[in-house]
């Protein structure tokens, strides 16, 4: 289905993830952030950079993952992102709901 965002008309599924990466603009990531009461600082872009560079390269993606591999700790991630993570952070992003998350 499309919806518009930042003025634009992207492809979302139902649960509101971007169909195409191609899409997205820093502008989009701005107004998802928005959605989820999150400010976006330095950091945040950090991960979402990380997010989508592992989706491009088709690396599975999970907290441990970003934990271990990623620009901030788990700890961080949780702060910068609350209530879900990491689907708050691919939604912003992006890219698809990641297989770790229910």
């Amino acid at each position: 289905m499309d919806k518009e965002i930042a003025g634009m008309i992207v492809a979302v599924n139902d649960e509101g993830y971007l169909t195409n990466l191609e899409q997205w603009t820093k502008e989009i990531g701005e107004a998802i952030a928005g959605e989820e009461n999150i400010a976006m600082t330095e950091q945040h872009w950090k991960v979402i950079e990380f997010l989508q560079h592992a989706h491009r390269n088709s690396e599975a993606l999970s907290i441990r993952s970003l934990g271990k591999h990623g620009p901030v700790s788990i700890k961080e991630f949780y702060v910068l992102f609350p209530g879900g993570p990491l689907k708050k952070a691919s939604r912003i992003a992006g890219i698809p709901k990641p297989a770790s998350c229910v």
